[in-house]
């Protein structure tokens, strides 16, 4: 993941626009409705082949993906259903790229379309298996913070992709995708695992303890 100085200063600077849009009419739902609408915008022009715009627009949409948050903080307006209606929203966001991304290097019809494609799919898949272990193992009481390729990765990543605007490098980074979202889900799963195995140890040592205590009783 980013380093925690470079998650501070994203959060200062998108707190200080946050407390300006607070100012207007504008709902944290809103702004997140309208960074997925971009999102499907970039996805429709790297479909065209249009890469470079649908890399500046997938930029201009991360924005909106921060800022809904911040202004939610901003404007005391952080509410459950917001929340849920932001992590759906971005699962459509992800799927939009890949497969834009995927019509585009069907249209490109070379030799290697078969595994661009099957690694747009392997990215899709990894992607939203991220962030489905982190929200099942959080819904669950664990913690699930670890990974090395996390959403904000996974965008800017994808953004250079697409600005760099060609198509070979367009499908490495698409395979590197394919590769790290999938490595990232594991060591969740791993994290995941270790959390449980702790607590069952804890347990086991909770129901030990009063039959050693009764024992040394005796």
């Amino acid at each position: 993941m980013f380093t925690t100085r470079f998650q501070a200063w994203v959060r200062r600077n998108a707190q200080r626009i946050a407390r300006l849009l607070g100012r207007l009419p504008i709902t944290p739902n809103q702004v997140t409705v309208a960074g997925t609408l971009f999102t499907f915008v970039a996805a429709a022009l790297a479909g065209f082949g249009q890469l470079r715009p649908a890399g500046i627009v997938l930029a201009l949409s991360g924005t909106f993906d921060i800022l809904d948050g911040a202004l939610a903080r901003a404007t005391k307006r952080s509410y459950p259903y917001g929340a849920f209606l932001d992590s759906t929203f971005d699962r459509y966001s992800e799927g939009a790229v890949y497969v834009g991304v995927a019509a585009y290097f069907l249209d490109h019809g070379d030799a290697f379309m078969r595994w661009e494609v099957l690694a747009c799919m392997a990215a899709l898949a990894g992607s939203f298996l991220v962030s489905y272990v982190r929200a099942r193992a959080q819904s669950l009481g664990f913690r699930c913070d670890s990974g090395i390729f996390a959403r904000p990765e996974r965008v800017v990543v994808t953004v250079a992709g697409l600005v760099i605007g060609v198509w070979w490098v367009l499908f490495v980074v698409v395979a590197v995708l394919a590769v790290l979202t999938n490595v990232t889900a594991v060591q969740r799963i791993l994290e995941v695992w270790s959390q449980a195995r702790a607590q069952r140890r804890a347990r086991e040592a909770a129901a030990q303890a009063p039959a050693a205590g009764e024992t040394s009783r005796l």
